[in-house]
């Protein structure tokens, strides 16, 4: 990441070009805003959910046709962080878990920045096995993004260009592949992706599964922009302009950035009501809720040179790695008043520590993959947390 890093020095660049020209939602008009002619696609990452369709009532005739696929069995919940390359480790682990015979299938997958590009495959099952692997083995930086002159940053919204990793999600979120998330979501599954609209300086979370199941020509188009704004880093790479339509009719653009600007990883409301949900789901066991982040928890040290880029980039990585780790405490707090087990994996010390030269260097990566690959085989790789440990954790006291 030293060079995505880097590049946020050269942001200050920016106020000596020209300003792109834009159509934003009115601020009278954030809130009532609708998107493919819907407003019930995404919620704000920050509000507090209605009652959730299963708790209604009147929807209790129809349980099991519209929850089929969460009613009388086990619960298992995914949730995946973001790291930029450091992806990889997480897509090992996955595989990893696949060799194991032990992977299950998940009841609701979310995903951030990084997360957010490997939580379709993890959805859909081993079947996207090979696809998953491909993605973070054999790519490098010129399939993600291509440089911009120095010039060019003057007059533009990024540092760098991400055209490669747009034609990239081309390439792999195909139109059968919306369609089968789609299928899922109708037997009650859910995906969610987490952006972050910079206009409004809140999380969305994206229902994944309900824009598949939309029927919306437009669909796979919109899946797209919300997997690729969730991994633009703000600055670095250009933000993602959603069209939306106003209370008024018009058509406006709302500017989404990475989802990790607002959080590292994300698991349910704090407001649902899960135990009253598992009781009219009829879940079996325990409820248990993987978080794959890829990161390390505990920090490397490493004088910093007295340079500006330097500086800036070492804060930025401080910023993230703790969040990460807030972010974790607030999920295990939150599992623990609902009765769900955690199981936590990270990027451990005896890691692959080299990046290479690359943003996104494919002999780093493919160790990394390795790595969790082989942690999953040899299932070294969850540690069920406790919340008094989590900020306390010694990465020597754990597998």
């Amino acid at each position: 990441m030293r060079d995505l890093i880097l590049a946020t020095c050269l942001l200050a660049l920016s106020a000596c070009g020209s300003v792109l020209l834009r159509n934003p939602v009115p601020e009278n008009m954030h809130l009532q805003t609708s998107v493919l002619d819907r407003q019930d696609l995404r919620i704000w990452g920050d509000e507090q959910q209605k009652l959730h369709p299963a708790l209604d009532p009147a929807k209790a005739d129809t349980l099991e046709e519209n929850f089929g696929g969460l009613m009388h069995r086990e619960h298992h919940y995914l949730a995946i962080s973001g790291g930029g390359a450091d992806g990889a480790y997480g897509a090992g682990v996955l595989l990893g878990w696949t060799e194991t015979g032990t992977r299950p299938e998940f009841t609701m997958v979310t995903g951030v920045s990084t997360g957010a590009l490997t939580a379709p495959f993890a959805f859909l099952g081993s079947a996207y096995d090979a696809q998953l692997k491909e993605l973070y083995t054999t790519l490098d930086t010129s399939s993600i993004f291509d440089r911009r002159s120095i010039f060019r940053i003057i007059r533009s919204d990024s540092v760098v260009d991400s055209a490669p990793l747009a034609r990239m999600l081309d390439k792999y979120i195909t139109e059968e592949m919306v369609a089968e998330i789609g299928e899922q979501y109708r037997r009650g599954r859910g995906l969610n992706i987490g952006t972050t609209n910079l206009d409004a300086g809140r999380a969305v979370i994206w229902n994944i599964g309900r824009i598949a199941a939309s029927g919306h020509p437009g669909a796979p188009k919109l899946i797209r922009q919300v997997l690729l704004a969730s991994a633009s880093i703000p600055g670095v790479f250009p933000p993602v302009y959603i069209s939306v339509q106003g209370p008024d009719g018009k058509t406006y653009e709302e500017m989404h950035v990475d989802g990790g600007t607002t959080t590292q990883m994300f698991l349910y409301p704090t407001s649902v009501d899960m135990a009253e949900l598992f009781k009219v789901f009829d879940v079996k066991g325990t409820p248990t809720a993987y978080l794959i982040r890829n990161s390390r928890l505990q920090p490397d040290y490493a004088p910093v040179q007295a340079r500006a880029a330097q500086i800036a980039g070492r804060s930025v990585t401080s910023l993230i790695r703790t969040q990460g780790i807030g972010d974790a405490y607030r999920i295990a707090a939150l599992a623990k008043r609902d009765g769900v087990k955690i199981q936590l994996t990270w990027i451990t010390a005896d890691a692959i520590k080299d990046p290479g030269e690359e943003v996104f260097d494919p002999e780093y990566m493919s160790g990394l993959f390795e790595y969790g690959y082989q942690r999953a085989l040899n299932n070294s790789v969850w540690t069920e947390i406790d919340i008094y440990e989590l900020v306390t954790v010694k990465e020597d006291d754990r597998p």
